[in-house]
């Protein structure tokens, strides 16, 4: 049973060794209580509860506490048992999605709540960190383009120190963990420190993004598999004949920096110059924006646009499809007309 108790202004008395109640110590203070500690069973306890609203014993090993549970009782007390905080660190590393707090997984949040340490990028849902996270210390990883104030070396380095130092460690990344985030770098790093790790997934941008836009990255008759390739860097002439000779529908993440050489190489590896494409800005944010075109005039409309990352693009049928689904005739009109200037 879980139970939710508003503790703003109220007194709780935290019960147990400072090394094993620490984490309860700060959870409650996050919760805006009145925290005060008690390290060793006392002859008297019922002198300790005036005033106060919650007692929380933290199991230590020691049979003394059974006193102060009884007082409790007796006083109206209430008294609750909680588990020490972890000797041992360990890391979660947590996809956090595409950033909408919605689309963390109940994994996520859980993981979230219990972390001691949160190591965060731009794309996860970090604005919502301080009340997901109530009693970690939050330090910012994010990299930007061309500007990376923390390495991958060094974010693995503090995954390891904090973790080292018993601490639950959750590195928040955008999407899942294993598409495109170095996640297996990141296990790899743990594994080598003997630290503990596990792997909680996240929503993929790659079929959120479009979805959120309302293109479907399957769809029956149209496209029966897609692609997701990362954009960071240029693909090489047999990726873009690889690509155009699989048919279904290309996802690209990371990809705006990348767009010319990609519809430049897709068209010479023989896809049709009228393929739709979409560049997807933003996906689940109050700014989300979606500019369509086809494959010889994208690169046109999405600098007319001023199109920049994060951003997905979808290469394929599928975006003509996701309009006429939506029936926005507009845009519609627009992809048409594109279409038929390429």
């Amino acid at each position: 049973m879980e139970l939710s108790i508003d503790l703003k202004g109220r007194t709780v008395l935290v019960a147990g060794r400072a090394a094993v109640a620490d984490r309860a110590v700060r959870r409650y203070r996050a919760a805006g209580a009145t925290v005060r500690a008690l390290g060793s069973p006392c002859e008297d306890p019922a002198a300790l509860l005036q005033g106060v609203h919650l007692v929380a014993a933290v199991d230590d090993g020691r049979p003394g506490w059974a006193a102060l549970e009884r007082a409790c009782r007796a006083h109206g007390v209430l008294f609750a048992r909680e588990e020490p905080a972890r000797h041992r660190g360990t890391v979660t590393l947590v996809g956090g999605g595409p950033g909408a707090v919605g689309l963390l997984t109940l994994d996520a949040v859980e993981a979230l709540r219990e972390a001691d340490t949160v190591l965060y990028d731009r794309l996860g849902p970090h604005e919502t960190l301080p009340r997901l996270a109530p009693v970690a210390e939050l330090i910012d990883v994010g990299k930007r383009p061309g500007h990376h104030p923390v390495g991958q070396r060094g974010i693995e380095e503090l995954m390891v120190v904090h973790a080292l130092a018993g601490k639950h460690v959750v590195r928040l990344k955008g999407g899942d963990p294993f598409v495109f985030g170095r996640g297996g770098e990141e296990i790899a790093a743990c594994a080598a420190a003997g630290v503990p790790c596990r792997v909680v997934s996240g929503v993929t941008s790659a079929v959120s993004v479009p979805a959120a836009a309302g293109i479907p990255v399957t769809h029956r008759g149209v496209s029966r598999m897609f692609t997701v390739v990362s954009g960071h860097a240029p693909l090489t002439e047999e990726e873009h004949r690889h690509l155009a000779g699989l048919g279904g529908t290309v996802v690209v993440l990371m990809g705006v920096g990348t767009l010319p050489q990609l519809t430049a190489g897709l068209h010479w590896a023989g896809m049709r110059a009228d393929m739709p494409v979409a560049v997807v800005e933003r996906g689940y944010s109050a700014s989300q924006r979606t500019t369509v075109g086809s494959l010889s005039t994208i690169v046109a409309d999405a600098a007319a646009a001023g199109c920049e990352s994060p951003a997905v693009l979808v290469v394929g049928e599928v975006v003509r499809t996701g309009l006429e689904l939506q029936g926005e005739v507009a845009r519609l009109a627009e992809l048409d007309s594109a279409l038929g200037a390429s």
